[in-house]
């Protein structure tokens, strides 16, 4: 049986540390939470770094256990899919565009209901300034992630079937992505105040289709199916070329012209060649295991393939 992915592994290590010195710095009447959670943007304890560590916070184990769960059942398959780099850039930019969605649904709420109009706000009969009341609105967890990381599965596998309890009969994954999305738009709209950053999900979700779809529309232009490997020698170096490739992309759309492309030439050429014919025999060995992986699901790869699909992820 293959190893963890690394990046996967390290999710989970990360996130359950967190979860632990959480409990271990409220013994001491410290509340890690009011620092690395993600407060309302008009609020006094919001600090920019929240949008990033809020989906490091959990608030409980329960909390902690399903969306790691998560993680670990699909972020897995998605990571040896992706290659480390882009799902380690996939997973972050989910996490931070459901952020941007949830301070957004907060600003529109703030807006709407007038609280800059009112220094106290009524609670339960007590009244308490409007400044600590906005303090309150602080939200935790990787469930924005987690939501792309599913979206993810859903739009690579679409026909692979799923048990899922307490249904008696599996389902496919584009059938189980599609009813998650649902629940939680309904789930949105009806049940306000129940605590959980509904549309923070749909915002993770939202942010992953794009992203997809963006990657997608850079492999058809190219002829190609699946997933192009952008992959270099290190996670870091993938992921900085992931961030500056979007970057890119959305500075030419900002400016209206075609982005600036730097060509070298001499030794450099040459060794980019050679691991372009490299990356390409690589990529239609992906390509034929991810066709195989579509058709008859994962579990039908021999332990062959299952160790050149881990390989080649790695690179």
């Amino acid at each position: 049986m293959n190893a963890m992915p690394p990046i996967t592994k390290n999710l989970l290590i990360i996130n359950v540390l967190c979860y632990l010195a959480t409990l271990a710095f409220s013994t001491h009447g410290i509340d890690l939470t009011e620092f690395f959670g993600l407060h309302f943007v008009l609020a006094s304890h919001f600090r920019p770094w929240q949008l990033f560590t809020y989906m490091f916070m959990h608030g409980g184990w329960q909390h902690l256990f399903f969306n790691m769960f998560a993680v670990w059942m699909f972020g897995r398959i998605m990571e040896q899919t992706m290659g480390q780099g882009r799902f380690l850039f996939y997973y972050l930019t989910c996490g931070l565009g459901a952020g941007v969605a949830q301070e957004l649904v907060q600003l529109t709420e703030y807006w709407y209901n007038g609280f800059g109009n009112y220094d106290h706000i009524s609670l339960g009969g007590t009244l308490i300034p409007m400044a600590d009341y906005l303090n309150q609105w602080n939200t935790v967890g990787a469930s924005g992630a987690v939501y792309g990381i599913l979206l993810s599965f859903g739009m690579t596998f679409p026909e692979e079937r799923m048990f899922i309890f307490p249904l008696p009969v599996p389902i496919k994954a584009k059938y189980f992505v599609i009813g998650y999305a649902v629940i939680e738009l309904l789930s949105a709209l009806s049940q306000k105040g129940d605590g959980i950053a509904h549309m923070a999900h749909l915002g993770g979700m939202l942010v992953g289709f794009l992203l997809l779809l963006y990657w997608r529309g850079g492999n058809n232009r190219n002829g190609r199916g699946g997933y192009r490997n952008y992959r270099r020698d290190n996670t870091w170096d993938s992921f900085r070329y992931h961030f500056s490739a979007l970057y890119s992309k959305l500075s030419a759309l900002w400016q209206k012209k075609e982005p600036h492309i730097d060509v070298t030439y001499g030794g450099q050429y040459n060794r980019e060649t050679i691991y372009r014919q490299q990356k390409k025999q690589d990529e239609e060995e992906l390509n034929r295991i991810l066709d195989k992986i579509k058709k008859s699901g994962y579990s039908q790869l021999t332990e062959e393939e299952k160790r050149r699909l881990f390989d080649i992820s790695k690179k």
